[in-house]
């Protein structure tokens, strides 16, 4: 078999954390695998997972309609397989401490790129009538998120989306799993700014390698919505669901209120 009938992937924001680990899933599967992220780390990504040739960087700003283009081209009109929208970033701090800019560029990245990637790249699969979308939601979608106030939001969003576009997509042999992960042990609070919170610290957190690894197996199983996380962490979206959302965001922001002494 020639090396063009590998399955094809697309991961976003794989440069690192639950991203990188999706798309080592992947290649390990036996797919061709574009991997896409903002930073140069990205390149290197890519040459430590293959030895083939067989993984594509895409380095790209998806704050832009040009970024997305980008990642959309390099699919180059092959049959797509697995779509993943793992790409996003939270900002810490209070609404009005944050320059609007900075929420209009997270608004960009986790929600823009999500619409322009999905509306650029499911028309193929849907015409091919199969393929995987994958969305890397959040367990901050079911909870208000003071002190990282756009950022639940913006999951609430990509998770309201999601179940919609499935229902709309039913039939056509696109199938859409949303995951949801709990607190994971990246960078991903410390580069949103929150290393003085209860964030700042991954002892207590989720592997990123596991929460990658629970996504990968409910979208190769047509599961279509779950908690990436241990027994924990699923307890803790169990409770979310029961709570009101008055009780949730005082808990939350008991998490993600700065530490004003530390700044």
């Amino acid at each position: 078999m020639g090396e063009q009938e590998k399955p094809l992937a697309l991961v976003t924001g794989s440069s690192a954390g639950i991203g990188l680990e999706l798309a080592r899933l992947f290649v390990a599967d036996g797919f061709e695998t574009i991997v896409c992220g903002s930073n140069p780390k990205v390149h290197s990504v890519a040459e430590q997972l293959s030895t083939d040739g067989s993984v594509v960087a895409v380095q790209s700003d998806l704050t832009t309609a040009e970024g997305a283009e980008e990642v959309i081209s390099a699919v180059d009109g092959r049959p797509l397989d697995a779509l993943v929208l793992n790409a996003g970033i939270a900002i810490g701090g209070a609404f009005l401490d944050v320059p609007l800019d900075r929420h209009l560029q997270l608004v960009e990245i986790n929600i823009n790129s999500t619409l322009r990637l999905c509306h650029g790249l499911l028309p193929a699969m849907i015409a091919r009538g199969r393929g995987k979308l994958l969305l890397v939601s959040s367990l901050s979608a079911i909870t208000p998120t003071p002190y990282e106030s756009i950022y639940g939001p913006s999951k609430s969003f990509m998770t309201s989306f999601g179940h919609g576009l499935r229902e709309e997509l039913r039939g056509t042999g696109v199938e859409v799993t949303i995951l949801h992960p709990g607190a994971t042990a990246t960078d991903f609070h410390i580069r949103a700014g929150m290393g003085s919170t209860r964030f700042g610290d991954n002892s207590w957190k989720n592997d990123p390698a596991e929460v990658a690894r629970q996504g990968y197996e409910a979208l190769k199983s047509g599961v279509t919505s779950l908690v990436g996380g241990d027994e924990e962490t699923q307890a803790a979206g169990r409770e979310l669901r029961a709570m009101n959302d008055e009780d949730k965001a005082r808990r939350q922001a008991a998490m993600s209120r700065p530490d004003r002494s530390s700044s």
